[in-house]
């Protein structure tokens, strides 16, 4: 897969597009109180993770998570499409 297949695929068609943009989709059309409820719960997780990152890597984290990004680009893009995924399932599970 190339950095740019994301250009050529059709957002509209329900099969295709990126499971960033499919979760896009889902977060402004689901119910409102379980979109709210899983964003605060996930940037509660993001701080969590922040304040562990600190601890373990000091202050400076954030350029090393940059570099890291960077060097592992293919990784993870893998697991934004992964948690992408993931949060779409919780939402949808709790909006039927």
């Amino acid at each position: 897969m190339s950095k740019y297949s994301a250009l050529f695929e059709d957002e509209d068609d329900v099969f295709l597009g990126s499971p960033t943009s499919k979760l896009m989709d889902i977060i402004f059309n689901a119910n409102n109180d379980v979109v709210r409820f899983d964003l605060e719960n996930f940037i509660r997780r993001r701080a969590a993770l922040e304040m562990l990152l600190e601890e373990h890597l000091g202050e400076d984290f954030g350029q090393k998570v940059d570099i890291y990004m960077a060097e592992n680009r293919d990784s993870v893009e893998s697991k934004t499409k992964s948690l992408s995924i993931e949060l779409m399932g919780e939402i949808v599970s709790k909006s039927e």
